[in-house]
């Protein structure tokens, strides 16, 4: 019985049925998936092309115009690199001319002290010219100026000296300096010494119409300068032959 009712559930009625399927090959099947992949691309486009026409936003515009957009930004820089050229060609330009300015400037300010200078030595010479030479001989103290040589605490001096009078032969001698000055509201007398040097400036003198005398000197910070004391000493004696003050303006 059990043998019966094996054979039916294999050859009777409700044995399942059996579907025949024609065989394809494969190379079929991998050609139809990238056909049915190509149509979906090709369909996705065109619905990205439509979309794009829908609302107003065309891809193939804004490609053109981030061209035309590079192709402005490199002619900018290219303008912009040319302007930064000329402009530094034009700030040195600038530049010369200033310090050429500053050097005639500087010429200038040379030519007019060195006109006044001359003005001063045609006065001084016009007065040496004029002045009686039967009276005795005579030297003195022609101009002395004391100014601020830019640098603090340091001073200038010029000094011109004539012998008047009869010019038997040259004035030998020597000229001390004494700076008036107020330091910490006290009046103190010190002598003149020479840049650099703590020694008495005594400068000699030899000459037998006129002699100039000039030269820089240093104080110490916060002394001001009022007055210079100027003392001429024949040669070897010890009393001055004249003494004269000028104030400093």
């Amino acid at each position: 019985m059990k043998l019966v009712r094996a054979v039916r559930r294999k050859f009777g009625i409700a044995v399942p049925r059996m579907s025949i399927r024609k065989h394809v090959v494969w190379y079929w099947r991998w050609l139809f998936m990238v056909s049915a992949f190509a149509v979906g691309l090709a369909l996705a486009w065109w619905m990205y092309d439509i979309g794009s026409a829908l609302t107003g936003l065309d891809h193939r515009e804004t490609r053109q115009e981030l061209t035309d957009l590079r192709e402005r930004l490199s002619k900018l820089q290219r303008e912009t690199g040319k302007f930064e050229a000329e402009a530094v060609v034009a700030r040195r330009q600038v530049e010369v001319e200033i310090a050429t300015q500053r050097e005639l400037a500087k010429s200038a300010k040379a030519l007019q002290d060195e006109n006044a200078r001359l003005k001063e030595d045609i006065t001084f010479f016009r007065n040496l010219m004029s002045t009686d030479s039967k009276a005795g001989s005579a030297v003195r103290l022609y101009r002395f100026k004391v100014e601020h040589s830019g640098f603090p605490n340091e001073y200038h001096y010029q000094s011109l000296f004539l012998q008047s009078g009869k010019r038997g032969q040259d004035f030998q001698g020597r000229v001390r300096f004494l700076a008036n000055t107020l330091q910490k509201g006290k009046k103190i007398v010190i002598p003149i010494a020479s840049a650099g040097s703590n020694n008495v400036l005594d400068v000699a003198l030899d000459f037998k119409y006129y002699q100039r005398v000039e030269g820089i000197f240093q104080v110490a910070p916060g002394t001001e300068v009022k007055s210079v004391e100027v003392r001429v000493f024949e040669k070897g004696a010890l009393q001055p032959l004249f003494t004269q003050t000028v104030n400093i303006s």
